[in-house]
């Protein structure tokens, strides 16, 4: 996940800094002077403030300033299906948006967790990852053509385990562990989450996972044989089995052994790319990228942790300015303190407290492999996002608002949950070293 590929195209992660984002500027200069060199130029750069870190450590920050507003963030126009037409926008879990360079052109990419015709949420099943495509963020975005690869299956969906069928000796599109299966219970089982699409070395990748209800829950990777829309198939090292090792986790329902570390990620950098898994793990891929090359027992990324430390997903690494970013999606829990003011904490567990918004919280590091700062808000209610630099140089981070819990569950909003959205982010310089959603009021400290 570089920001700027080494075949030009860029990906989840940025390399923002090389182009002074944030609020860059320089003071009027008179006609009569000369431009200033390179030194002068980066001392008049203006960037936005980093915010006091809150007190205790693991207090949520949930200023209005860190949530997506009408100023500041707007829903894809995402090309709707026939599922999608009564609601008027894309159910979406996981929103995910990258853009690369395609034969000189700038294309967005988008994807995402969807459900199924007839059903609520993405579970106990759903028919696979899609893709969509654009040439502006504004749109117009399409499905992406998939009609010469799949004629008779719906119009942009490259990945489903109904795809078993086009298995053949030596190739696989959907492992054993990845096939539909039926029970007393839930009845038709297995769901495709969180998807992410990247390009390293002249190949199209996605890494997606395989949720709560599948035989096996976690982290697998495609590889394309033609183009982003395919035909793709399954690397070799998740042919039997979800990436790293099983343990014991996730509902109950879940039989033992059947679970790994879900949410997989992408991290590139020149010619080499990592795996990134919820939780901290992280695994170099083979130079085939068949498979990583420690497969159990991966290391874990060190940061400064929560006491309590919290359940924490979406976990990936993106570059930006020369600092490695730690991103995780984190509960943000309300509770009423001893003086009758509401607050808010990552690390606050238990009775009292409620879920409030799904956060995105970062730390930040000098190499990949850390150690990981502190860790602070980035956005409120932006948790399993990614971050991404559009055709014009400028920082986002896409949101979907989770209905599952918290704010966005409740009936007055749900309908507003589940969307395809993306907020502005700013970046606070080489000194500052942070990420935040697009603030206004710099100089606010009491939460809103």
């Amino acid at each position: 996940m570089t920001g700027f590929e080494k075949d030009g195209l860029r990906r989840r992660s940025l390399l923002a800094g090389a182009v002074g984002l944030g609020a860059a500027a320089t003071l009027p200069m008179s006609a009569a002077h000369a431009a200033p060199g390179p030194a002068a130029a980066a001392s008049m750069r203006r960037y936005p403030p980093n915010w006091p870190d809150l007190q205790p450590y693991g207090t949520a920050d949930a200023r209005l300033d860190l949530w997506p507003r009408d100023d500041n963030s707007f829903i894809l126009p995402l090309e709707l299906r026939p599922r999608d037409k009564d609601r008027g926008v894309v159910w979406m879990r996981d929103f995910y948006v990258n853009c690369f360079q395609d034969q000189g052109a700038p294309v967005y990419v988008a994807t995402g967790t969807t459900r199924a015709p007839g059903l609520d949420i993405a579970a106990p099943w759903n028919d696979g990852i899609f893709l969509w495509v654009a040439h502006s963020l504004k749109g117009p975005w399409q499905l992406i053509d998939t009609t010469r690869i799949r004629p008779g299956a719906e119009k942009g969906k490259v990945w489903s385990p109904e795809f078993v069928g086009e298995n053949t000796t030596g190739r696989t599109i959907v492992a054993p562990w990845q096939e539909y299966w039926y029970d007393d219970t839930f009845g038709k089982r297995g769901e495709v989450w969180a998807p992410e699409v990247h390009r390293f070395n002249g190949k199209w990748y996605i890494v997606a996972c395989m949720g709560d209800h599948s035989q096996k829950v976690g982290s697998f990777m495609l590889v394309s044989e033609g183009g982003l829309e395919g035909p793709y198939r399954l690397i070799e090292g998740n042919v039997d089995e979800p990436f790293g090792d099983s343990f014991i986790g996730g509902p109950a329902f879940i039989k033992p052994g059947a679970y790994y570390h879900i949410d997989g990620s992408f991290f590139s950098e020149d010619d080499d790319a990592w795996l990134v898994l919820h939780n901290d793990l992280y695994a170099k891929f083979r130079p085939d990228m068949e498979d990583i090359v420690t497969t159990t027992n991966l290391p874990v990324f060190p940061q400064a942790p929560y006491s309590p430390e919290p359940y924490r997903e979406g976990v990936y690494v993106f570059k930006h300015g020369g600092k490695y970013y730690l991103s995780q999606a984190v509960w943000n829990r309300q509770w009423s303190g001893s003086d009758g003011t509401t607050q808010y904490a990552y690390n606050k567990l238990g009775a009292g407290t409620s879920q409030y918004q799904y956060d995105s919280v970062l730390a930040v590091a000098d190499r990949f492999e850390g150690p990981y700062s502190v860790r602070w808000t980035a956005g409120v209610g932006l948790g399993h996002n990614n971050f991404f630099v559009d055709r014009s140089g400028e920082l986002w981070s896409t949101f979907f608002r989770n209905p599952n819990q918290g704010y966005w569950a409740d009936p007055s909003r749900v309908a507003q949950g589940a969307v395809p959205g993306i907020v502005r982010m700013e970046w606070t310089g080489p000194s500052g070293n942070r990420v935040y959603v697009k603030r206004r009021n710099l100089g606010r400290t009491v939460s809103g």
